[in-house]
């Protein structure tokens, strides 16, 4: 069965790609990515990029000084400070000229510029040819002879004064072939370098990642064919080491689960077998043997009968008020009283010596009948585990806002570690299956359910050898505010821990 379940799933997911390798292929293709990205931004486009940028810079400063020169009635020595703080902080050769050419200024980056060699008919017909292009031209020379690209932006404009203009700004575009070169040579080493690392670095992320969950889904699969006694790792990232974590809790859960199940199926198999065979071997008897007829095996019969009946019954309730399926109904009702009446129909039994203590009578908002219910069940668990001296105490403690009822008794108590289970479903302290005196071996469970649905408090108390004290706690109304305000008591749900 284990076998077939995990092929199964091998089977159903053999074409999907594991964890660790979809990490390493996407950290080694976005490695990838971005080495290729290096070689196109740094060698195949970094001379159009050195061009764009320095065409823009010549043109954002052209504009700006034909904008300032505009704008602004400015004398000769006022636009030879302002041209020359931009040709050196741009590195640029910068020419102002009237239409005609003859008047010039002259600030220059370079010894040797290009602008100097300029005559006055030159410029003269660098101004028409700029003028019939619209006031604007640019210019990116070819190399000649190895001398490196000679940049020019011609702008022309009217100064403030009304006198025509035009503004030269060249700058040269040096060669980039042997910058590339370099970065080719640097980042082919660095290629490999990263390549190397990447892989290195994927092995390392992706088993890190991916190793954890391997191992918590091995567990899962082992989980999944009914082991129980699986050990999940819980390490690796925080949200990895908190999925076995939980993963290592659900499987003690369903451990626990699966030992109620088998409890269940003992524990219901031997309660319902011992009434049915004495049911069936006294009818045989009545049947078989003359004069066996008699109203003692009647009865007998009849006894089984009612304990098959308060066992099936009390699992059906169990499962209903589990379900939420009986709704309460809640009156104010006489609590000392009631448990004094019960206590009573117990005095009948003679080989048990029951006690109630009671210093005062207390009233509660609650379905009597289930907390009478409640009373019942915990006086018969005390009856089927007392010690020696077959003696049951029940006892009332009140306070202004809640009363208290203990059950106790004298048995041999409860170890540390079960008292958290004994509230569950078929659990059982004691697994020899003796027969019970009273009840359907479901008390707790029923005694748990119904006063979580009235939102009581109830806890256990034991000491090995010393007995156990069983308790409840409702909370206290007093009749003459109960008539004024009728209904159920607002509820104060949860289980204090055992020995609380």
């Amino acid at each position: 069965m284990k076998h077939n379940i995990i092929e199964d799933l091998r089977r159903r997911f053999h074409g999907k790609i594991g964890i660790r390798w979809g990490i390493f292929a996407g950290f080694a293709f976005f490695t990838v990515v971005i080495i290729i990205l290096l070689w196109v931004f740094q060698i195949a486009l970094l001379e159009s990029f050195y061009r764009s940028i320095k065409i823009e810079e010549i043109q954002t400063t052209g504009q700006s000084l034909v904008e300032q020169m505009e704008q602004n009635n400015m004398n000769i020595f006022e636009i030879e400070e302002v041209i020359t703080q931009e040709a050196e902080d741009k590195q640029l050769s910068i020419l102002l000229s009237d239409s005609s050419g003859q008047w010039a200024v002259l600030k220059k980056s370079t010894p040797d510029s290009f602008l100097e060699r300029l005559t006055w008919i030159e410029r003269a017909q660098i101004y028409m040819e700029t003028e019939a292009a619209g006031g604007e031209y640019l210019y990116a020379g070819d190399r000649d002879n190895g001398q490196p690209d000679n940049l020019l932006y011609v702008l022309t404009f009217t100064a403030q004064e009304g006198q025509d203009r035009m503004l030269i700004l060249n700058t040269s575009l040096t060669p980039v072939e042997s910058t590339v070169e370099t970065l080719k040579i640097q980042l082919s080493y660095l290629t490999v370098v990263m390549i190397l690392l990447a892989l290195l670095l994927a092995l390392f992320i992706a088993r890190r990642i991916s190793e954890p969950i391997r191992q918590i889904n091995e567990s899962a699969k082992t989980l999944a064919t009914g082991e129980y006694a699986i050990e999940f790792q819980d390490r690796g990232f925080r949200e990895i080491a908190e999925l076995g974590a939980t993963l290592q809790y659900a499987a003690g859960e369903l451990s626990k689960v699966e030992q109620l199940r088998r409890d269940l199926i003992a524990n219901v198999s031997h309660d319902l077998r011992t009434p049915l065979t004495m049911i069936a071997g006294y009818s045989e008897v009545m049947r078989d043997i003359p004069g066996e007829n008699t109203p003692e095996n009647v009865q007998i019969i009849i006894d089984e009968t009612n304990r098959l009946t308060t066992l099936v019954n009390d699992m059906l309730d169990l499962s209903k008020l589990q379900a939420g399926a009986i709704p309460l109904e809640p009156s104010v009702f006489n609590l000392t009283e009631s448990i004094r009446e019960i206590m009573a129909r117990y005095d009948k039994m003679a080989d048990f010596h029951f006690t109630f203590e009671a210093k005062e009578e207390v009233f509660v908002n609650a379905d009597e009948l289930k907390i009478s219910q409640v009373v019942y069940n915990l006086v018969n668990n005390a009856i089927n585990y007392t010690g020696a001296d077959k003696t049951v105490r029940v006892r009332q403690r009140a306070t202004d806002k809640a009363v208290r009822v203990e059950v106790i008794d004298s048995g041999e108590g409860i170890e540390p570690d079960k008292l958290r289970d004994i509230w569950e479903r078929y659990y059982k302290v004691d697994k020899s299956h003796k027969r019970a005196q009273v009840g359907s071996g479901l008390g707790l469970s029923i005694v748990k359910s119904i006063l979580e649905l009235h939102g009581g408090l109830y806890g256990v108390q034991s000491q090995v050898g010393k007995g156990s004290v069983f308790w409840f706690e409702l909370e206290r109304c007093y009749p003459k505010q109960e008539e004024k305000a009728p209904g159920r008591l607002p509820g104060r749900a949860g289980k204090r821990e055992p020995g609380s």
